[in-house]
């Protein structure tokens, strides 16, 4: 079982120290235009008016699970308009991606809607578990959050229950993400209240 208060101060600690790595920013600023961009930010919005997640937090997921594809459920990138053949499987068919996006915050795992703590270090606990916390376990700065950043190096699971040590993850983390958007919009920063 996972120490929520020991997790939310190992994460704030690595948040406070991050620095967005030199040769990630340029993807980093143009993926972060594209989640804070006003009509993606208007979608994001409705699903968290919905829900009660943040909308930075529907957006990072939105580009972690599925590159923002608008095509691609939020949660696990499978099209949405069809049951969904990965975990979690027999999702949808849906009738909009929002509906997915609703589905998936309020039925599969973690099941966001219901999450409380909303600070930083608390959405940053909640995006980990999207991945698992297996990294968490291991003492590890876990890739789905901290790629693109100093805080991460290597390590990855390249299948369920596999630890690669020497795999490095491709993908901006979650983290680097909240950055870039913060950068374009201060309403990403601080504590938020859907």
């Amino acid at each position: 079982m996972i120490d929520f208060e020991r997790q939310k101060a190992v994460e704030l600690k690595r948040w406070q120290a991050a620095k967005v790595k030199p040769a990630w920013q340029p993807l980093i600023a143009d993926v972060a235009r594209h989640l804070v961009d006003a009509a993606a930010k208007t979608r994001y919005q409705a699903v968290a008016h919905a829900t009660n997640v943040p909308w930075p937090a529907i957006a990072v997921i939105h580009q972690r699970e599925s590159s923002q594809s608008w095509l691609g459920s939020l949660a696990q990138g499978d099209p949405w308009n069809k049951r969904s053949i990965h975990i979690p499987r027999g999702r949808g068919p849906f009738k909009s991606w929002e509906d997915a996006a609703i589905d998936a915050l309020e039925h599969c795992p973690p099941f966001a809607s219901k999450w409380e703590d909303w600070s930083i270090a608390g959405a940053l606990c909640l995006l980990e578990q999207y991945n698992g916390e297996g990294y968490f376990l291991h003492d590890m700065p876990s890739p789905y959050l901290w790629s693109g950043t100093d805080q991460y190096v290597r390590g990855k699971y390249t299948a369920d229950g596999h630890l690669d040590p020497f795999a490095v993850d491709r993908q901006i983390g979650c983290a680097a993400l909240l950055m870039g958007m913060a950068a374009l919009d201060p309403s990403v920063s601080g504590e938020w209240h859907p």
